[in-house]
């Protein structure tokens, strides 16, 4: 286990299935990839109070392997807080066949830009 425990504040969870691997049988990191984006855009919509999209992911480190059958639990942190753009830090880590034992496999850093209801970015209060 690279840490103790996880930063920021449990977004989603949800489980690693048969149909999301690579031929080799690990889950594929775009599923990975996905699952954080989800996780960053609830955090930055909840942030902001408004509807967003993902603008960059300024890093993405994979650390250890997801398996078929893994909890993927995805933790997120506001770190940013721009005139219409938020920054959002995630950590994903696998609970190995649903239990406990738990492992950091991912983090990363995605901008998120508000958008108001003709799809403009718009600003975000501080």
């Amino acid at each position: 286990m690279s840490e103790d425990a996880p930063k920021g504040e449990l977004t989603i969870r949800t489980i690693a299935m048969p149909g999301d691997t690579n031929p080799s049988g690990d889950i594929f990191g775009g599923w990975v990839l996905s699952q954080m984006d989800i996780a960053g855009g609830i955090a930055a919509a909840e942030r902001s109070k408004s509807r967003v999209v993902t603008v960059a992911v300024e890093a993405m480190t994979f650390i250890a392997p997801v398996k078929v059958g893994d909890v993927l639990c995805v933790y997120t942190t506001i770190e940013r807080v721009g005139n219409t753009s938020i920054a959002v830090f995630m950590e994903a880590w696998a609970r190995r066949n649903r239990l406990d034992e738990r492992e950091k496999v991912t983090d990363g850093r995605f901008v998120y830009v508000a958008l108001d209801e003709t799809g403009k970015a718009k600003p975000v209060q501080k």
